[in-house]
């Protein structure tokens, strides 16, 4: 080299240029392979779980929302007349209430009012309403409400009936007309989810309740995120034959597609 540039000085500036220039785009490429695998590179451990964890809800929301658009049993329509039932709901929780007699059916036999603190001997119908244990019989209030209660009806648990006879259902949001068929095969699937005794009757949970009028009973199952109790009583209308949503864990996804019930009718007969 020494001896080319002696006789070429230009061929020593032209080689040192082609040396830099090289230099350079080598650093060059370096660089861009780097900001590469830096964007490739995957997020740290602690943000693909929070991820993972901020997913797991938006999915069940996302869920919960088909399910509750979703119908079942969608040929059905609601007779003219037939036998009255009714969706009471608290914003959260949702109770089928029905006649007490109806269709030649008596739930009398199997929840007899000596089972509740102080029935009202006037009352003719009865509110069943499903739900998980610790949520159930440890929660008579919101108040009463702790971290365990949430996370029991988070991840599941036992399967719990609360009954309680009603003397005006007025307060119930929603009615459904049935035809006696379908009255009758509602009740025998809210029948078939209590847990029975070897003489055929629901097993008594002993707890006070929460009133006068009121007692639980095992049901059959477990309470989960996926089977909650708006979920069951949407099952048991759909196996009456009733239109309702396919799969809606929130209230407001099930008692949506029943109209709003009539005061007038609230204490009298449930037959129109």
């Amino acid at each position: 080299m020494r001896y080319q540039a002696a006789l070429r000085p230009d061929y020593a500036v032209v080689k040192d240029g082609e040396a830099h220039l090289g230099r350079r785009m080598g650093e060059g490429k370096t660089k861009r392979r780097r900001t590469k695998r830096r964007r490739r590179s995957p997020g740290s451990p602690a943000r693909r779980i929070l991820t993972a964890v901020l997913a797991i809800p938006a999915a069940y929301l996302i869920a919960a929302l088909i399910g509750s658009l979703v119908p079942v049993n969608r040929g059905w329509e609601e007779p003219d007349e037939g036998i009255i039932v009714y969706l009471a709901d608290n914003g959260i929780h949702a109770d089928i209430v029905m006649p007490a007699q109806a269709a030649g059916l008596d739930w009398a036999p199997l929840v007899p009012k000596s089972d509740v603190a102080a029935p009202v001997a006037y009352a003719r119908w009865l509110a069943v309403g499903s739900g998980e244990e610790r949520v159930y019989l440890d929660t008579p209030t919101w108040w009463d409400i702790r971290p365990r209660t949430i996370w029991a009806a988070l991840t599941g648990g036992r399967r719990v009936n609360h009954v309680e006879w009603v003397d005006n259902p007025s307060y119930a949001a929603r009615e459904i007309r049935l035809r006696p068929e379908e009255y009758r095969r509602l009740w025998a699937a809210v029948r078939a989810d209590f847990e029975l005794s070897p003489d055929g009757k629901p097993v008594r949970v002993d707890h006070p309740g929460y009133g006068c009028c009121d007692a639980f009973y095992w049901g059959g199952g477990r309470f989960s995120a996926l089977s909650t109790c708006n979920t069951w009583a949407a099952d048991k209308l759909r196996l009456a034959g009733v239109k309702t949503s396919l799969w809606p864990p929130f209230v407001q996804g099930l008692v949506w597609r029943y109209r709003s019930s009539s005061p007038a009718r609230g204490g009298g007969s449930p037959k129109d």
